[in-house]
């Protein structure tokens, strides 16, 4: 099992970003890749999961993440793209306190999360969750400001892929867009940020 990679981030894409340690390129899979920057140095928690048809690694800013990742897969009718876009809210603290509050109402805004997850995430993991602490997981979002500035118009473009890539329909996009459109100068994960808040409302 890989715990960790660290190294230099070498290409950034909606779905998952690649790190470079000892001349060896890693895809991971991560619920924000614009977080991170090109050329900056990081150290990113994997986990990685084996199917019989893939070998995929899922990467996390810090190991509280990663744990609720993996609670999640444990449960039934969660898989990585579905864990990973719950925690491409940007808001473990509030995934968590929904789940102790068995507040399914905010569970099913999740792309692929109907009632009858939504009820078994609250029965698998309620009280379980002891040793993610909200306090110790930091904003998915926050991170040092662009040394580069993006146009706005790639930024958004960026964003809008992310939130498809995290499996949002296009029709709840859309309701989102005139909102980021009014937005100015915000990098990619500012805007996902933004979307991401108004699609869980």
């Amino acid at each position: 099992m890989i715990e960790f990679v660290k190294g230099t981030i070498d290409y950034v894409s909606p779905q998952y970003i690649v790190i470079e340690n000892g001349g060896i390129g890693y895809q991971i899979f991560t619920p924000n890749p614009f977080i991170y920057k090109e050329r900056s140095q990081e150290t990113i928690f994997t986990y990685h999961h084996i199917r019989e048809d893939a070998f995929s690694l899922y990467g996390f800013s810090t190991r509280e993440e990663k744990a609720l990742f993996t609670k999640l897969l444990n449960v039934t009718g969660i898989g990585p793209k579905g864990a990973l876009a719950i925690l491409g809210s940007g808001d473990p603290g509030a995934v968590i306190q929904a789940i102790e509050d068995e507040d399914e109402a905010f569970l099913v805004k999740f792309p692929g999360v109907g009632k009858k997850t939504a009820r078994q995430i609250i029965l698998d993991l309620k009280g379980k969750l002891a040793d993610v602490v909200p306090e110790m997981i930091e904003n998915l979002f926050n991170h040092e400001e662009r040394l580069e500035k993006q146009t706005a118009e790639t930024a958004l473009e960026e964003a809008l892929e992310a939130l498809r890539v995290l499996g949002y329909a296009e029709k709840e996009i859309k309701k989102v867009l005139p909102h980021l459109k009014e937005e100015i100068g915000l990098t990619t994960d500012q805007y996902v940020k933004k979307a991401l808040q108004k699609l869980l409302k």
